[in-house]
């Protein structure tokens, strides 16, 4: 039976004019009206027309590009290098791909959102970008929302994040996260540190939880005890990393390495520091993740495991538009590498 905007109108509880509204875009709609529409449109698997059904299993020439934050380097440089590999041969308009960047700002609902506008354009690709949140229901939803974007005939892409369900035929680039964290607390631990301080990301995010059981592994392999009181849960941004060394600190003023989520929280670590009055290396040694661009610039260099983020963008964005073969079993695993440089030393009394 097919679905017609007034049954679209029903589901959500508004008129048939305001879903017109809503998909048509071209008039203001109160966001929690649009998000119910959005939903309605995406639960009852609507056609924006008659036409377009026959349509339904051909792509357009977008292409979506899911980013948590666009302002955060660890996004823009794979978004980047993701536009770079749209366009070529395959598009209608002179052979050019649309990419649209879609920033969800950390929020799973506009992730949903965003999942739900680029299957209604019928997307040629679609690329999502970081780490997923950990929520069973979110989890469920995605998988739904890939497969049927894969049965409309849009390729996914996962580059950076954890892989999908098999069945909805998602490509995943995945980082080696839980390996990389294992090895910067490795290399305090080789250096001779015992009492360090781990600044972890968002808890809801994989990246977080894999970075944060690399570094426990570590602990437990050399029989550190793992004390949760030396464990502070933040953003990945500067000032999170500034407060939890702080944080930090005042649980254990005589903290020898502070381990950060990401490099960007490991400058505000870093600052913290040198406010109160320690010095890096000398007195505590600061390690990162990511290997941005500004890591090697800073004061001292930072030690970091440097993860290939441009090149992982361009490979994604080559599968995303069938110009490399996906890996076998449709899954690589991604591995960092470290980078010592001078943040880190070993503690004074060792």
């Amino acid at each position: 039976m097919t679905v017609t905007l007034a049954d679209v109108a029903a589901r959500a509880q508004v008129s048939p004019a305001t879903v017109s509204r809503v998909l048509n875009g071209n008039y203001p709609v109160a966001a929690s009206t649009r998000e119910r529409v959005l939903r309605a449109v995406d639960e009852l698997d609507y056609v924006l027309n008659g036409p377009a059904s026959a349509l339904a299993a051909a792509t357009s020439d977008l292409v979506g590009i899911l980013v948590n934050d666009i302002a955060d380097p660890f996004f823009g440089i794979m978004a980047g290098a993701i536009q770079g590999e749209i366009g070529g041969p395959g598009g209608r308009a002179g052979g050019e791909r649309l990419a649209v960047v879609c920033n969800t700002g950390g929020s799973a609902e506009r992730e949903l959102t965003y999942l739900t506008l680029l299957q209604r354009q019928r997307a040629a690709a679609v690329v999502l970008t970081g780490g997923a949140v950990e929520n069973t229901s979110h989890a469920e939803a995605v998988a739904t929302k890939l497969r049927k974007l894969a049965a409309a005939g849009t390729r996914v892409v996962l580059c950076g994040r954890p892989p999908a369900p098999a069945d909805t035929d998602a490509v995943a680039l995945t980082f080696d996260n839980r390996g990389g964290g294992r090895r910067l607390t490795e290399h305090l631990i080789e250096l001779g540190h015992r009492r360090m301080g781990y600044i972890a990301g968002p808890e809801e995010r994989t990246t977080t939880r894999h970075r944060l059981e690399g570094h426990r592994d570590a602990l437990a392999a050399h029989g550190i005890p793992d004390e949760a009181s030396r464990t502070v849960h933040g953003r990945y941004d500067r000032r999170a990393g500034y407060e939890a060394t702080l944080e930090l600190l005042r649980r254990d003023p005589e903290l020898t390495a502070v381990v950060a989520a990401n490099d960007t929280v490991a400058l505000g670590a870093c600052a913290a520091l040198r406010d109160s009055g320690l010095r890096i290396p000398d007195d505590v040694s600061v390690v990162g993740f990511d290997d941005l661009p500004f890591s090697i610039d800073a004061v001292p260099a930072l030690t970091t495991v440097r993860l290939p983020l441009a090149e992982a963008g361009t490979r994604a964005g080559r599968i995303a538009m069938g110009r490399e073969e996906a890996p076998p079993g449709g899954i690589a695993t991604i591995r960092g590498e470290l980078m010592v440089r001078g943040s880190t030393g070993a503690p004074k009394n060792s």
